[in-house]
Protein backbone atom coordinates (compact mmCIF):
# COMPACT_ATOMS: atom_id res chain seq x y z
CA UNK A 1 0.00 0.00 0.00
CA UNK A 2 1.33 3.40 -0.99
CA UNK A 3 1.98 6.01 1.68
CA UNK A 4 0.91 9.57 0.93
CA UNK A 5 2.22 12.58 2.77
CA UNK A 6 1.11 16.12 3.45
CA UNK A 7 4.17 18.17 4.28
CA UNK A 8 5.28 21.64 5.25
CA UNK A 9 8.55 23.13 4.08
CA UNK A 10 10.23 26.29 5.24
CA UNK A 11 13.30 28.26 4.29
CA UNK A 12 16.49 28.66 6.31
CA UNK A 13 15.10 31.57 8.36
CA UNK A 14 11.67 29.94 8.86
CA UNK A 15 9.98 32.98 7.30
CA UNK A 16 8.15 31.17 4.50
CA UNK A 17 5.88 28.13 4.75
CA UNK A 18 4.87 25.87 1.88
CA UNK A 19 2.28 23.08 2.11
CA UNK A 20 2.34 20.19 -0.35
CA UNK A 21 1.18 16.63 -0.89
CA UNK A 22 3.07 13.70 -2.41
CA UNK A 23 3.09 9.94 -2.66
CA UNK A 24 6.89 9.82 -2.34
CA UNK A 25 8.15 12.23 0.30
CA UNK A 26 11.84 11.39 0.00
CA UNK A 27 11.83 11.93 -3.76
CA UNK A 28 9.82 15.17 -3.52
CA UNK A 29 12.13 16.66 -0.90
CA UNK A 30 15.11 15.85 -3.12
CA UNK A 31 13.42 17.73 -5.96
CA UNK A 32 12.81 20.74 -3.73
CA UNK A 33 16.43 20.75 -2.51
CA UNK A 34 17.82 20.49 -6.04
CA UNK A 35 15.44 23.23 -7.29
CA UNK A 36 14.35 20.83 -10.03
CA UNK A 37 11.65 23.34 -11.00
CA UNK A 38 13.63 26.62 -10.87
CA UNK A 39 10.58 28.88 -11.37
CA UNK A 40 8.53 27.24 -8.63
CA UNK A 41 7.47 28.94 -5.41
CA UNK A 42 9.75 26.74 -3.31
CA UNK A 43 12.78 27.44 -5.51
CA UNK A 44 12.11 31.17 -5.52
CA UNK A 45 11.83 31.34 -1.75
CA UNK A 46 14.46 28.66 -1.00
CA UNK A 47 11.97 26.41 0.79
CA UNK A 48 13.71 23.09 1.15
CA UNK A 49 13.66 22.37 4.88
CA UNK A 50 11.08 19.78 5.92
CA UNK A 51 9.50 20.98 9.16
CA UNK A 52 6.35 18.82 9.37
CA UNK A 53 4.58 15.90 7.71
CA UNK A 54 1.57 13.64 8.13
CA UNK A 55 1.04 10.24 6.52
CA UNK A 56 -2.17 8.98 4.88
CA UNK A 57 -3.04 5.72 3.14
CA UNK A 58 -5.66 7.34 0.91
CA UNK A 59 -4.45 10.11 -1.42
CA UNK A 60 -7.91 11.71 -1.31
CA UNK A 61 -7.60 12.17 2.45
CA UNK A 62 -4.11 13.64 2.00
CA UNK A 63 -5.38 16.13 -0.59
CA UNK A 64 -8.26 17.14 1.68
CA UNK A 65 -5.81 17.74 4.52
CA UNK A 66 -3.49 19.72 2.25
CA UNK A 67 -6.37 21.98 1.24
CA UNK A 68 -7.37 22.35 4.88
CA UNK A 69 -3.85 23.44 5.83
CA UNK A 70 -3.57 25.82 2.88
CA UNK A 71 -6.89 27.44 3.82
CA UNK A 72 -5.77 27.94 7.41
CA UNK A 73 -3.74 30.85 8.63
CA UNK A 74 -0.01 30.88 9.32
CA UNK A 75 -0.45 30.47 13.08
CA UNK A 76 -2.31 27.17 12.65
CA UNK A 77 0.57 25.84 10.59
CA UNK A 78 3.11 27.04 13.16
CA UNK A 79 1.10 25.38 15.93
CA UNK A 80 1.53 22.04 14.14
CA UNK A 81 5.26 22.50 13.72
CA UNK A 82 6.04 23.46 17.30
Amino acid sequence: MRKNHVYILSNKDNRVLYVGVTSNLKHRIRKHKSKFYPKSFTAGYNCDKLVYFEMYHDIREAILRENQLKAGNRQRKLDLII
